[in-house]
C-alpha cells in the first residue's frame, strides 16, 4: 500500500533538494547545470566588485528578468506568475545557505569531487521530480518553458531541450565576455554529463516516487495556483 505524500511537502523538499544539489555540483568545479550556468557566471563576475552579490541573488534577479521577458512574449499576465518569482526568491535564500554549508565539506581528492558532484546531480533530480508532484508555482525557469511552449504550440519536451541548449550557450558566451575568450567558467565537462543524463535521472526518481507514494493536497490552496 502506498504511503501518503503531501504535495505541499513535495514543494518544500523540492526546493531544499535542488538547492543542496546545486551547491554540491558547484563545489567540485566540474561545471554547474546548463540551466543555472548564466546566473552562476553573473554571480562570479558581479561579486568581484560587490562581494554581497550571492549566487542566490543572481538566481532570483535573472529569473525576474526572465519572467518579464516571458510576459512580453506571451502577452499575458497572471497573479499566479508572481508566485513563481516568490519561489525563486525562497530558493535563492535556501541556495545561499546550502552553499555556506557545503563550503565546509572537504574535497581534497578527485574521488571526493566526483562523489559529491554525482550526489549533487541525484539531489537535483529528486528535487525536480518532487516539483512535478506539487501544484505550487515552480521556479520561473520551468514556468517559462511551460507557458511559452503552450503559447506557440510547441512540444514542451522539444522546447525544454532547446531552452537548455540556449542556456548553455548563453553561459559560454557570458564566460567568454566576462573572463576572456576560451575561458570556461561554470560550463565544463560536468555540465555536459548533466545535460546527457539529467532527464533520465529525473524520470527514474519520478517513477520511484509514484511507486512508493500517493500524492495528495494537505491544504486547500490549489485553486490559487
Amino acid at each position: 500500500m502506498k504511503k501518503t505524500f503531501f504535495t505541499e511537502l513535495a514543494y518544500v523538499l523540492g526546493l531544499v533538494f535542488v538547492a543542496l544539489g546545486v551547491a554540491f555540483m558547484e563545489k567540485p568545479d566540474f561545471g554547474v547545470s546548463m540551466v543555472v550556468a548564466p546566473a552562476y557566471i553573473l554571480h562570479l563576475k558581479i561579486s568581484e566588485t560587490y562581494s554581497f552579490f550571492t549566487f542566490g541573488m543572481a538566481e532570483y534577479t535573472l529569473q525576474a528578468v526572465l519572467l518579464i521577458v516571458m510576459m512580453i512574449v506571451i502577452r499575458k499576465f497572471k497573479i499566479s506568475y508572481l508566485f513563481s518569482f516568490i519561489t525563486a526568491v525562497i530558493y535563492g535564500f535556501i541556495l545561499d545557505f546550502c552553499m555556506m554549508l557545503v563550503s565546509h565539506v572537504p574535497m581534497d581528492s578527485m574521488a571526493l569531487r566526483i562523489t559529491y558532484y554525482t550526489l549533487g546531480m541525484v539531489l537535483c533530480a529528486i528535487g525536480i521530480a518532487l516539483f512535478f508532484h506539487t501544484y505550487i508555482a515552480p521556479e520561473v525557469y520551468e514556468l517559462f518553458v511551460k507557458e511559452v511552449s503552450s503559447k506557440f504550440g510547441v512540444n514542451i519536451h522539444k522546447f525544454k531541450t532547446g531552452y537548455d541548449i540556449c542556456s548553455c550557450l548563453i553561459g559560454v558566451l557570458l564566460s567568454f565576455v566576462f573572463f576572456g575568450f576560451g575561458v570556461f567558467k561554470g560550463v565544463k565537462v560536468g555540465t555536459i554529463v548533466c545535460a546527457l543524463i539529467n532527464g533520465t535521472l529525473i524520470g527514474l526518481c519520478s517513477r520511484f516516487l509514484e511507486q512508493k507514494f500517493e500524492f495528495k493536497d494537505g491544504l486547500k490552496l490549489r485553486k490559487y495556483f
